[in-house]
């Protein structure tokens, strides 16, 4: 039965209204469907992000930039002031990945190493962090404790930063992968990196972001930060150098 009279008028007057507001909840509910596939997408891209796992082979093959530096016994680095360059070889791949990451993001501040952490895919430091995890490695089981003891001031020093809390007893078996094995680390670069988590960020070339370690490091001149420096690089670990045969 069809609209007549007031009936028929009151729903000419009406209708354009009720079809503009359909129209809304048309375009409405496709811009939800949107936002729901845009979460789901990002929240996949996330895990998977999490979920990248490292291949040996791979680093490998992708380790040009590194060799040049670390594959060489003895590379001294010019900045911020002169030092050995860090053995990475039998370093935690989780940490290597996170220090990669953190010069990404300028959370620690290199000119170099940011230079090179912007042209890695998440894929790439996941590879290069596997590759160096296991590169040199000897299989050699270390001591709980450092055969080496320190002295009473290097011992009273250790003691008030409570290094062993995190990286452990022999400070190469940290509580957490993503913490840096220390034990055997080059002396001139353990004291160059504590020195850098002193910087506030008004430095935009040198620095480290990071709050634990600034606390730590902030209790101690830097006198006392090279005492331990070079305590902790005497002590035995499974940090290398391995050189290289030949570059590529």
């Amino acid at each position: 039965m069809g609209l007549t009279g007031a009936g028929y008028n009151h729903f000419q007057r009406l209708g354009p209204r009720v079809l503009f507001h359909k129209d809304c909840a048309r375009k409405m509910k496709k811009t939800l469907h949107m936002l729901v596939a845009l979460a789901v997408a990002c929240g996949t891209a996330a895990i998977h992000a999490q979920e990248v796992q490292g291949n040996v082979q791979a680093g490998e093959q992708k380790n040009d930039m590194c060799i040049g530096c670390h594959g060489i016994v003895g590379y001294q680095s010019s900045f911020p002031e002169v030092h050995k360059v860090p053995m990475i070889s039998g370093q935690n791949a989780a940490y290597l990945a996170s220090a990669l990451q953190a010069y990404l993001k300028g959370e620690r501040k290199h000119p170099t190493m940011r230079g090179v952490a912007i042209s890695l895919t998440e894929q790439d430091i996941a590879d290069l962090s596997a590759y160096y995890a296991q590169h040199g490695k000897s299989g050699t089981e270390l001591p709980a404790a450092p055969k080496r003891q320190p002295d009473a001031r290097v011992a009273a020093l250790l003691q008030k930063g409570a290094c062993v809390s995190c990286h452990g007893d022999n400070f190469a078996k940290p509580i957490d992968p993503s913490y840096p094995k220390i034990a055997g680390q080059h002396a001139d670069y353990l004291f160059v990196a504590l020195k850098s988590y002193k910087e506030t960020g008004k430095n935009a070339y040198v620095g480290r972001s990071n709050g634990v370690m600034a606390g730590v490091v902030g209790q101690f001149s830097n006198d006392e930060l090279k005492a331990l420096a070079q305590y902790i690089g005497k002590v035995q670990g499974d940090l290398q150098v391995v050189p290289q045969p030949r570059f590529r």
